[in-house]
């Protein structure tokens, strides 16, 4: 028991020695490493892989077959009241995805 304590103590006290010192500031992450999904949208997704990425079922809004714009509705919180939501249009050309813009317009409910 007395082994396994030493052994334990003596890995942490070699990871803190690796630990950097109180009052150093941590080296700055890339933007890209930050974010929260998993899969970022790219260009020449389909639409089934965007809506993956999103993980959310996409919109149709308007297009002929293979060059849609499809809307996804972002849920992303927002008071007790009131849910806030981002809408993302997502343009396809040729059945991949081309561009997407998300729309930071006025809330309609104070228009």
């Amino acid at each position: 028991m007395k082994r396994a304590m030493l052994a334990a103590g003596a890995v942490l006290l070699s990871m803190s020695a690796q630990a950097e010192p109180f009052g150093t500031v941590p080296p700055r992450q890339p933007f890209v490493a930050t974010l929260s999904n998993n899969i970022p949208l790219a260009f020449g997704m389909d639409a089934e892989q965007t809506a993956r990425a999103l993980g959310q079922p996409l919109q149709y809004v308007r297009g002929r077959p293979g060059n849609e714009i499809y809307l996804a509705l972002r849920d992303i919180g927002g008071s007790g009241l009131i849910p806030y939501r981002h809408r993302l249009f997502l343009q396809f050309r040729h059945g991949r995805l081309a561009g997407w813009k998300e729309d930071y317009g006025e809330n309609w409910m104070w228009e």
